[in-house]
Order: C-alpha cells, then structure tokens, then sequence
C-alpha cells in the first residue's frame, strides 16, 4: 500500500491519467513505460528502500532524528557564527513558497521582486567591501575564494603559476583552494606572515583573510602594494559585519573580496546553505564569474532588472567558461540583504559594536587572569595561548554548553557573535579559570573604517515591521512562483515543493549546528546524511555517495575529480580526453575543464541522439588518453537514447569511465540505474529529482555517486588531514536542507518514487501529442515517445512569421505563465517539462495557452496583425499599458490583458514590460539605482 502522499505530491489522479494514456494511445501506465524505456537499461526488480509512511510519521522520524542533535552555544567561529534571523524574514522569505518555489530569473519581467533583493544584495556587498561590482551569489566563502582565485589568474600580468596564501586562512577555505589549484596547474604557497616569512619570488595573486582565522586584525596595505609591485593580484576574504567598523578592502588597494554573508541573518545549517559573494574592482567587472543582476529598461524606457550577459556564460563559451557556477544561493542572498534593509547601517553598525564589546570583555578578562593572548588586534575571535591546557579548557566549556575551537595543543580559539550573552562570556572565562574583568582597550582603532555605507534608502527606509511586511509582500507579488501556477522549464525540473518536506529546515536542532560542532553532538544529522546517501545510492545503483558537493556544478567537479583519482592511481595520469556530446549542459565542458582535462566534442545526429560513428572515430582517435565521457540520460533532447549500454561499453574498452550527468535522473527512477546500466559517475540534482525547491535560483545541492572503485576518490571532510579535494567548505555540504530529500523519498517510498517518474513521462507526452500539430516535436524516441520533456520547434514559425521563441515566451505571461526553458539545448525552440505535480486541469491550461498563441501568430501569418505590432511582439502587457489613456495597436487591449482562457479575478500582472538586455551588457549597472530613476 503507498503513502497517501503520493495521491497529495502526484496531480494527475487515476481517471486524469487514464484520459492522458488514451490522448497519446497506450493503454496503461506500464504500457507506456515499456514502450520508452530501452528494455537494455531496464531495472525491473522493486527498489530497496522502506515504505512510504504520512506525513505525521515523517514528522515523528524527523522530530526524533533532530533530538539526536545537541544544540550548543556555538563559539567556534571560522567564519560560521550564530545569528537571529528576524521574524518577519522567516516567515515571510525563508518559509514563503513565493519565495522558495520561484525559478531563476532568466525571464526577468516576471522576476523583478527577486531581482530587486539581489540587486539589494550586491549593493550591500559593494559598499561595505569598498569595490565596484559584486555579483549575486557565490555558494560558500571557500568556492567564492577558489573562484577569486581563478579570476586573478586569468586578470593578472604575472606569469607565475604560483598563488600565495596566509597562513592565518580558514583551513577549509585552504582545503578547496588546494583541490581546485592542482588540475589547473596553480601552486598554493602557504605563507606564515605572523611569523616573519616572506613572499614568494614572484605570484600571480595572494589571498588574505580579514579578520584571520585566529580573530587577528592585520594592516594588510604594504602586503598589496608590494602584490601589485609584482603585477599579482589580491583577494581579501572579508567578513561583512567586522566591515562595518574595520577600513574596507577596497581602501587599501584589493582587486577582489570575497567571502559570505552567512551571518546577516542565515542560520548556520551544520554548514549551509550559505550565500557566499564576490565582489571587483572597477576593470574586473567583465571577469566576474557566477551571476550577476543589472538595470536595463523596457520597452517603455522605464528601469528594468535583469541577469546580466556573463550569467550564463558556461552556454556561451562551453570549455572557454571560466567558471562551471550555475547556482547561486538567491533564496539565502535574498535573506542577507533583508537582514541589511531591515537593520540598515545603525543596526549593523550596532551588531558588530556588541560583539566586538564582547571580545573586548574576553579579552580584559583573560588578561587580568594572566593569559596571554595570539593577537591584540580583533574583531570578535580572541584566541588564547594556554600550554598544554587547550583541550581540558574546551572540555570544561563543552560541560557547561558552550562550543570553542581547539587550534592546538597550546592555543584555543573564542568568537563572539550576534547571540552571545554577558551569561556566555562569564561560562566561557570559567572554563578558563577566569573571571569578568574589564574589557580591553580596542587596539583595532587605527584599522577603524571612516566611510559611510549603506546609505541607498531602501536601507534606510523599513526598520518596523510593518514597512518590511509589505515591502516583502510588495516584491513577491511582482513575481511568478510554483505558487502561482505551473512552471514548464525543460531541464531544470520545478515540481511540488511540500511544505511538510519543508518543514524541518527551520528547526532549531537542525538549523543551529556549527558544521565544525563535536561529533558528539551532531549524531542525527550523521544519521540523516548516511540513510540519505545509503538511499541515494540503492535509487541509483553506485556503491557510494557524498552529498558535500552543494551545487549541481560542483558535483560535476566531484565526479570528474574521482575519475582523475582513479586513472592517478593507475598509474595513468596521461588520460585527460573528456569525449562530451555537442548537446550538453554548459557546465559539462566547463567541469571539465576545471578538473584538468581536454574537451573533446562528439557530435550528434539528426534525431538529437549521440552520434555512434562520430563516438567511435573519436574513441580511436583519443583511446590511449581517454578519461571519460560525459553523458546526460535520459538525453539533452529528452529522449531516452536506446544505444546508451553500448556507449558504456565502448568507452570502457577503451579504458576510459562514464560519467552521467544526473540532470535527467527524475526520469529513471525506479525504472533504470546509471550505476548498473553502465555508468561509473553520476551527480544527482536534489534541486530537482528529490524537491529541494529552486528558490529563486538556488539553494541547489549535488550529491555525487560512484561505483566501488571510485569510492576512495570521493571528496572528504575538509577539516580532516589528508588529500581528500573537498568541494565545498563544510563535510556534508548543505546540509541544512537535506532533510527536504530526505522527507520526500521517506513519504514516496519505492512505490511513489516509480509512480512520480511515470507520472512525469506521461505528462511530457500528453503535452507533446496535444501540441505536435501546432507546434513541431523535435525530438522523439522509439515509438514517437519522448522522455520525462520534450522540444517544440518554433524555428520554422519564426521563418515563416518572423514570430519568434521570445514572442512566444513573453506572450505566455499574458496567459499566466512562466515560459518554458528558452533555447535549449537547440536555439529558436521551447523546452516543457510538466513535471509529475501538475494536474490534468493545469496541463490542459498551458495547452491551451500555447495552442490560443499559434491561432494569434496565424493571424500575423495572414496578415491581419503586422509582424512589428501584434499581442506577441508587444508582450508582456502591463497593466499600465492596457489601462493607458491611449491605445494604438490593432488588436483590443481585452485581447492584450485578457487573452483567451485567463481567469479575470486571479490575472498576474508584470510589473514591466519587455527588457532590453542588449541595453543592460552595453550599460553595465550593477547596484541600487537613484529612487529619482524610476520617477523619470
């Protein structure tokens, strides 16, 4: 018997399906499965996962997993700290599905309310770092830092390969530094300012951190001098609240800052998710990898938001990207920027006053009782020199509740945060054998920032609750989400979201752990990640899986890693091909590059299927240094390729591995397993296959999964000694969410899972068989069938009517939709996946809002509408353009607002119309505008 939440998670109900079989003529769900699915790939046993249970029981397991958890007082620092998220931030972004269940921004006239926070967020960023540009968002401080890394590379006049680092870095921001260094050629050189070591001879950057991870405060402005002397550049990973009384980076000559703005606001999640940030000097800006939101203008001239051009630069420039940074962390970017409007300057300004007052007070206090400390010079991390006594003096804290860092054997390592109590600061000098004394003097004084910050009124403008209700409330509603109606992208799947799936993010035992907490103290989430990961393995038939990669891209690194491990370790380190179909996903190549290896393009055939004669000339061509392939299955195309077993084969005759690209996996589950069909690699999407929910644009999270022989190659914790590339600054990852996945395949169980990826099938081809005369399928299967999306071809449309696909996109708007995926992976086509959670009634809406769309483009075909001024060309409509004193166009302002099938009392209306994109890359404008620009 399954869960009754699969009847809650599943739209279409039986009698719907049965309608839906009988549209595309088969007469049965399994019917349609064995026709689709290639009988070589087939998993027909029952997966080895418990029964689904309700919703109440996944509470009760939930509730009784986080009591495993000890929710200490964290004062461990390395850059992750306790803080309060407001309330009204809570409830109305974190737990708001008009929030959460949003998509990124690429159609950015429904997405103006988002992009205002992020605009918001990089304003936020470039003020108190004292840069130009910064971008929205990275995905922790020690990915931002790797990709400062890269960036001051490719922008430096040096020659070196060498980068230099503090000493006195975070050490997992070390670790990534070094995993993402070594397949790029780039030497990390760990220098020792503390103690007098000297620069390399010559360096194409330095990172330094700022405050140090032993709380030290350090006048860094000789260090860039000297950097810049060398034609190096430097990065200083900043943390944002000491900003707000320490001189910015920007004052003293850095090229780029970097780090995270974990606490403005987001809880610490055993480690995420986090938005890290990046930000340039002016001449940098172009470099900037990640996403990046600009002004630009409509249609009306009026200022309009958008993602600028570099956002999606992996699909542009392939193997030339720069960057593999597909997700960001918008939903948190978008919490640390209300933290900031909600404050505003004062408020933060008075945060970081009384955390650096409580650092003050640990620091007079061990003074007085005769202990000498590393640093004079803090912000809120004192660390104490106390031989031999460091572990006796953290136990005693630990007793009493209260979490501190153990650098050594001598040294121990206190930070002060938002939260921290007169009662915690008395507990912590107790361990100590000490007692409140007087506070020391400030010693940071001469390092004191004297420039204003934050000063655009949105940050200035809702401090009471009520203001920030309705500003939240105001740029939600200029938005489309999941809860709104249906969101069609192909590739980047947008199903149910379900709240109870949610519900545990918040949880205090869930979201209050330091991701560096004793074991002892975080063995429920030990337990989620490894029944998590034992599941994730069994869905997909690998022997191992780690969940630390916290985005899709960085699990494709993962996976690549591994494989490099694996041929390293066989003495074939010569085997750097990566064979990648002309398809596939952007980030693919840019992965690939990253770990090091050549890109070598296989092509497709007129079918959109992997062309098997260009594989094997290929093979032969590169057999002796063939690493991998990457494959996307089902394919990019959304066809299940039935020639996939043998690709496998082919390539491993060769002596290479396959790597299959997990996009696609909510189309195999329960039906086929890359691990047994042939694969050694894949990253699993939990973003999508398993309802983590977009949120604007990320959070994402991209468990990697291997077989036996890649196991040991897996990244690992990055605190712990030994080479073990971890991706991403903390052991699991973002973990603060996985109890989404890990509710949703609890609930689903092995039937529900089977269930949703037929689900999802079918409404892929009941929407391709109802739309195939108006709108060519371009791609199909055996049987006509396509996969879990399918390709409408709006090419010979556009020859015909000069009608095009981003007509048809902005038209969607007027009807109530949010468009399908753009472009790709052919250009001048639409991308749908319905997804398995949209009833018959909302799939039959987009129907017939896509079939009303090809009546209105028959009518510019015969003329009746002139090709420049018809309800395409001129959508979106606003309302402000359909309520306008004058109208001129041929077509009635009832058919502009109105069209055919919306419902007149639920109509979303964009606050804009049409963008100029071209506008915006011409006219870079990445932060806050004047409020006097919107009035012109």
């Amino acid at each position: 018997m399954t869960s009754p939440f699969v009847a809650r998670h599943i739209g279409p109900d039986p009698d719907e399906q049965t309608q839906m079989l009988k549209a595309i003529g088969y007469g049965s769900v399994d019917e349609l499965m064995d026709a689709a699915i290639p009988s070589s790939i087939r998993f027909t046993g029952s997966l080895g996962l418990p029964a689904g249970i309700s919703e109440e029981e996944t509470i009760a397991e939930l509730r009784a997993i986080a009591g495993r958890n000890v929710v200490a007082t964290p004062m461990i620092g390395l850059g992750y700290y306790n803080t309060v998220t407001p309330a009204v931030i809570k409830r109305n972004v974190l737990e708001n599905p008009a929030w959460y269940t949003a998509y990124t921004p690429y159609q950015p006239e429904i997405s103006q309310g988002r992009l205002e926070a992020l605009l918001n967020f990089q304003t936020m960023v470039t003020d108190l770092t004292g840069m130009t540009t910064a971008n929205a968002s990275m995905l922790d401080e020690a990915t931002a830092v790797a990709e400062a890394m890269t960036l001051a590379r490719r922008s430096s006049k040096s020659k070196s390969s060498v980068y230099a680092v503090d000493a006195d870095t975070f050490p997992q921001t070390l670790a990534v530094l070094r995993t993402r260094a070594e397949p790029l050629g780039i030497q990390v050189v760990l220098v020792d300012l503390d103690k007098g070591e000297q620069l390399p001879e010559d360096y194409f950057g330095l990172h330094l951190q700022y405050p140090g991870a032993s709380g030290a405060v350090r006048d860094h402005a000789v260090l860039v001098e000297a950097a810049h002397a060398k034609g190096a550049l430097v990065t200083v990973a900043a943390d944002l609240l000491a900003l707000t009384l320490l001189r910015t980076p920007g004052e003293i000559g850095a090229d780029i800052a970097a780090g995270t703005t974990q606490r403005f606001g987001v809880p610490l999640g055993f480690g995420g998710p986090h938005a890290g940030y990046l930000a340039v000097r002016a001449g940098l800006e172009r470099s900037l990898p990640g996403r990046l939101v600009g002004v630009s203008k409509d249609a009306d001239g009026a200022p309009a938001y958008r993602l600028a051009l570099q956002t999606r630069e992996q699909h542009i420039r392939r193997e030339k990207a720069t960057s593999n940074i597909c997700t960001a962390q918008v939903l948190l970017a978008v919490m640390a920027s209300m933290y900031a409007v909600y404050h505003g300057p004062q408020g933060l300004r008075a945060i970081a006053s009384r955390v650096h007052d409580r650092a003050l007070t640990l620091a007079g206090s061990l003074t007085a009782a005769g202990i000498e400390l590393a640093s004079d010079t803090f912000f809120d991390t004192v660390t104490a020199v106390v031989p031999g006594r460091a572990a006796g003096i953290a136990a005693a804290a630990a007793e009493a509740g209260v979490d501190l860092r153990v650098v050594d054997a001598d040294r121990v390592s206190i930070s002060a945060d938002e939260t921290t109590t007169d009662a915690h600061v008395a507990t912590v000098l107790a361990a100590f054998g000490a007692v409140p004394a007087a506070p020391a003097a400030s010693a940071a004084r001469a390092l004191a920032r004297t420039t204003e910050f934050l000063t655009h009124p949105v940050f200035n403008t809702h401090h009471s609750e009520t203001s920030m209700l309705r500003y939240l409330r105001k740029l939600s509603d200029r938005d489309y989400a999941l809860d709104r109606g249906m969101i069609p992208l192909g590739s980047c799947t947008m199903k149910l979201n379900a709240t109870t799936e949610m519900e545990a993010v918040t949880w205090p035992e869930f979201a209050n752990i330091h991701p560096f907490a004793p074991k002892s103290q975080t063995q429920g989430y030990e337990h989620l990640v490894a029944q998590l990961e034992t599941w994730l393995a069994e869905i997909t038939g690998y022997d191992a899986v780690s969940v630390q990669p916290n985005a899709g891209s960085q699990g494709e690194l993962a996976g690549l890693l591994a494989i490099r491990g694996y041929h390293r370790s066989r003495g074939e380190a010569h085997r750097d091909v990566c064979l990648i179909p002309s398809s596939a996903h952007g980030t693919n190549a840019a992965s690939a590059v990253m770990a090091g290896m050549r890109v070598v393009v296989v092509a497709c055939d007129a079918d959109g299927n992997i062309d098997m004669a260009d594989l094997d000339a290929k093979i032969e061509k590169h057999r002796d240094a063939l690493s991998a392939i990457m494959v996307t299955y089902p394919s990019t195309h959304g066809v299940y390729e039935t020639l996939i077993a043998d690709l496998c084969a082919k390539v491993h005759e060769a002596g290479g591995q396959v790597y299959v690209d997990g996009a696609n996996l909510n189309a195999l589950v329960g039906y086929a397993r890359p691990g047994k069909f042939g694969a050694d690699v894949s990253h699993l999407n939990l973003h999508k296959t398993f309802c983590i929910p977009h949120g604007g644009g990320g959070p994402g999270v991209g468990p990697v999964a291997v077989g036996a022989h890649l196991a040991e190659f897996l990244p690992g914790d990055p605190l712990e000694p030994g080479d073990h590339h971890a991706v991403s600054a903390a052991a699991h990852g973002s973990a603060g969410i996985l109890p989404i996945s890990w509710a949703y395949i609890r609930m689903m169980g092995p039937e529900g899972l089977t269930a949703a990826t037929a689900t999802a099938v079918l409404a892929a081809n009941y929407v391709a068989a109802r739309l195939r005369e108006h709108y060519p399928v371009l791609y199909a299967g055996e049987h006509g069938l396509v996969a879990h999306e399918c390709i409408l071809d709006v090419r010979p449309i556009t020859k015909a009517t000069g009608v095009t696909v981003d007509d048809v996109a902005k038209r969607l708007i007027d009807y109530g939709f949010h468009a399908p995926t753009m472009s790709f992976p052919v250009a001048g086509t639409l991308m749908v996946e319905p997804t398995e959670s949209e009833d018959l009634a909302e799939l039959d809406r987009f129907i017939a809002a896509m079939i009303a769309i090809k009546g209105e483009i028959d009518r510019v075909a015969s003329g009746e509408w002139a090709k420049d001024d018809n309800p395409l060309a001129n959508a979106p409509h606003t309302a402000s353009a359909v309520t306008a004193d004058e109208w001129n166009h041929p077509y009635s302002r009832s058919v502009a607002g109105f069209p055919e099938g919306v419902d007149r009392t639920a109509k979303y209306w964009p606050p804009v119309r049409r963008i100029d994109g071209a506008y915006g890359d011409r006219n870079l404008v990445c932060s806050c505008p004047s409020p006097e620009a919107f009035e012109d």
